[in-house]
């Protein structure tokens, strides 16, 4: 089978496609025909060494962590699915487990391929609706449920003021309109005229700059979807006393890190599902509560421009690969 395999560490550029073995589902999994599957900055992060500190990935390996796609094989013990199910969710490269939950670890043999093997005992991976398109699900799995997971986390009321920083990422353009249906007024960064007019489709009250003198101030809530530890002293100055930052950048922020103490830190990261199972993007997707913006789509053929194209930042929402 087809899949974008790197073969060693270095910048997107040097993935390549290639032929490998299709994947058999051992006790517990099921074998899944990918329909379609994105790009995500853990992709990015582990092909060019990020995570060097906690794993040394073996090569070739295979990429991919959110997908949808139908059901060709199951293993021993599987029950929760029968071939031809259509499903869709999240797991992260068999390498990459000491990042997942040690109970049900949601893992696979990378989505970004014809074919790949997940667990299927896991609250990330779910059915997929008949209302959802399979890019949309794929594009949803972890840009959805992080959004659904930021609304429980957060605990936005009616008419309190949120400054969203990278909201014109995967999950910026799924949070937003749920901070928009909350009741809630959003303020949102940008970099371009375009940026502010894709923002203004999405609701958001008012638009600012990145650089720190264009924040606003005496905000109820800063959610971080884009800036690194050092921006945190930046990113907290918005902020009324007792007002909350929330972020999705790991590691998680602490008061020494942003120069408060009189501010609550939030960090959303559920690889249990035990705040946010996939089943619940599936039915707030079905409901029509949660939407994604994809910015491209890609055949997997091209899989390799689409990385460089994500790793290059200039696309707004969400890259997808087909297949």
């Amino acid at each position: 089978m087809k899949a974008l395999v790197a073969a060693g560490y270095g910048p997107p550029e040097q993935l390549a496609m290639a032929q490998v073995p299709v994947p058999t589902p051992g006790p517990g999994q099921i074998q899944v025909r990918i329909a379609a599957t994105s790009i995500n900055p853990t992709d990015m992060r582990v092909i060019t060494g990020g995570f060097k500190d906690f794993v040394d990935i073996e090569f070739p390996y295979v990429p991919g962590n959110d997908f949808a796609g139908t059901v060709t094989a199951i293993g021993e013990g599987v029950e929760r699915f029968e071939v031809g199910d259509e499903v869709f969710g999240q797991a992260l490269p068999r390498q990459m487990a000491f990042a997942s939950d040690a109970e049900h670890p949601s893992l696979s043999t990378g989505a970004l391929a014809e074919y790949a093997v997940f667990e299927a005992d896991t609250p990330l991976v779910a059915t997929r609706p008949p209302s959802v398109p399979a890019d949309e699900a794929a594009a949803l799995a972890i840009a959805g449920w992080t959004a659904l997971g930021l609304m429980k986390l957060a605990q936005v009321r009616p008419g309190e003021t949120c400054l969203v920083v990278g909201g014109l990422g995967g999950v910026g353009t799924a949070l937003i309109p749920l901070l928009v249906g909350k009741g809630a007024r959003v303020i949102a960064t940008a970099r371009t005229a375009a940026d502010v007019g894709l923002l203004q489709d999405l609701a958001v009250t008012d638009t600012v700059g990145y650089a720190e003198d264009d924040y606003p101030r005496d905000v109820d809530l800063v959610f971080n979807l884009a800036l690194p530890a050092e921006n945190l002293p930046a990113l907290g100055r918005p902020l009324r006393p007792g007002g909350r930052l929330v972020s999705i950048i790991w590691p998680a922020p602490t008061p020494e890190q942003v120069g408060r103490d009189d501010v609550q830190l939030l960090f959303f990261l559920d690889m249990a599902g035990k705040q946010v199972a996939m089943r619940e993007v599936a039915d707030a997707a079905a409901a029509g509560e949660l939407r994604a913006r994809i910015g491209r789509k890609y055949s997997l053929d091209a899989a390799v421009d689409a990385a460089v194209a994500f790793h290059s930042g200039g696309i707004r929402g969400k890259v997808v690969v087909t297949i």
